[in-house]
Parts: C-alpha cells; sequence; structure tokens
C-alpha cells in the first residue's frame, strides 16, 4: 500500500474548529493549506503558528460555493504542497434565529451553497485525487457537520440544520462509493463550541447562557474538535468511514 502523503488541506481555517485543526494536524508532521473566504487576517495568524511548528503552511483563498474557485484553490495546493492526504470540509455558516416563515430564498440558498454544495464541491477535487482510480495514493475526507443535523433547530435555524443534514448524507453516500478506492469520508458533528461563530452571529452570550443546559455542564472548545478530526484522519481510524461521529458532550 503507498502511504497517504502528510498533507492537509482546511477550508475554514482562519479561526474557530478550522484553525485549531491547522495546528494540530502541524503537531502531527502535516504541512497545511489554510483556505479561507476572507479573514486574510486569520488565516496569516493560523499560517504563522503553522510554521512555529516546523510545517509547510500555505494561504488558499476561495469562495467554495464557486467551482472555479474550488478548482482554482486545488491546483494551488498541487503547485504548493503536492499530493493531497486530507480534506477537512471545515468551512460553513449559520445566520441569526428565524422561524421558517422569516427564513427568505436567499437565506436558505446561501446556507445550502456553503454548507452543502460548497464541501460537495471540495470532496469531487480530492476525490479526483486521492482515488486509486485515478492513480492517488488514497486519503481521508473530513466533512464538519453539526448536532443540528439530528435535533432540527426548531425555531431557530432549521435551515442550517437542514444544510448539515444533507452533508451527513453526503459523508455516508460518498465514503461508500469512494471505500474501494482507499479514500475514508468521515464526519464530525459538533455540539455547543465556545468560538466566535456565536457572537458573528448575534448571539455573544450563547454559550454561557446554554452551558448549565448540557449534559457536562460546559461547552466544547475547538481543540477538542480538532484533537478528534485527527484521530478520524490517522491511521487508528482506519477501519472508520462513510459514518459521523458526534462532539456534543452527551447532548
Amino acid at each position: 500500500m503507498v502511504a497517504t502523503p502528510k498533507t492537509i488541506l482546511i477550508t475554514g481555517a482562519s479561526s474557530g474548529i478550522g484553525a485549531a485543526t491547522a495546528i494540530a494536524a502541524a503537531e502531527c508532521g502535516y504541512d497545511v493549506g489554510i483556505g479561507y473566504h476572507s479573514d486574510r487576517e486569520g488565516a496569516e495568524i493560523t499560517a504563522k503558528r503553522v510554521r512555529a511548528l516546523g510545517q509547510t503552511a500555505v494561504i488558499l483563498q476561495a469562495d467554495i460555493s464557486d467551482p472555479d474557485d474550488v478548482e482554482n484553490m486545488f491546483e494551488h495546493f498541487d503547485e504548493e504542497l503536492g499530493e493531497l492526504g486530507v480534506l477537512v470540509n471545515n468551512a460553513g455558516i449559520v445566520d441569526e434565529p428565524a422561524r421558517v416563515e422569516n427564513i427568505s430564498h436567499a437565506r436558505l440558498r446561501r446556507m445550502f451553497d456553503i454548507n452543502t454544495i460548497g464541501p460537495f464541491l471540495c470532496a469531487k477535487q480530492a476525490a479526483i485525487r486521492m482515488s486509486y482510480q485515478f492513480g492517488g495514493a488514497g486519503g481521508v475526507i473530513v466533512n464538519v457537520s453539526s448536532m443540528a443535523a439530528s435535533l432540527g433547530s426548531a425555531g431557530r435555524y432549521v435551515d442550517y440544520a437542514a444544510s448539515k443534514g444533507a452533508l451527513d448524507v453526503l459523508t455516508k453516500g460518498l465514503g461508500d462509493e469512494m471505500a474501494a478506492n482507499h479514500v475514508r469520508v468521515v464526519g464530525v458533528r459538533p455540539g455547543i463550541i465556545d468560538t466566535e461563530i456565536h457572537a458573528k452571529n448575534g448571539e455573544p452570550d450563547r454559550v454561557r447562557n446554554m452551558s448549565n443546559e448540557l449534559p457536562m455542564h460546559r461547552a466544547g472548545s475547538a481543540r477538542e474538535v480538532a484533537d478528534t478530526i485527527v484521530y478520524l484522519m490517522s491511521d487508528k481510524a482506519s477501519y472508520i468511514t462513510a459514518t459521523s461521529i458526534d462532539v456534543g458532550g452527551g447532548r
């Protein structure tokens, strides 16, 4: 068996779970492609931290809902880091809480463009590069979903939950489709995680307000999710594919 390259491309790696995953992967000897959409400063900070660990970091700007942008991002990765070993589909969006009657078509379209279509486009490019069928060395695709996919987020953002539910189905279907080509596809479903995404969407106190409602009476950290991702992409998880792991503290 050909060894899977120790290279990783992470979308949405300028902050939060994506940035934490970049650091955790670099600690394990991975060179890192840092995908971002608009937060160049955050991407630069992540890159600096990766390089401080002795690994190569390449910053890759893309709108993952745009097929041309996605293709260009992967081609840039190829040129700078060579063969792709791991893709982490982390980029995603949520919006302010809203009931279904107040969710516009534009919001719904944007939610699915970024949370479902974008990861699909990235997974397609990764599968082409990793698949034994096309001369690849195998690899791992990790989709960052959400506990919302199973909980539904009624009265808050069912559009977000639905977009992540579709991502879970992609994990299952693509995992089965790619298994014979030595590409594993796995998902992680974070629960309430203490990152800046809550403040960005108008709920800066959400983590504090919900902590006592959670079984462990605390939110998770980005690093706890990142460590799960790094485990799933490692050889220790070599028989895990086409499934998703909840990182929700029992929620």
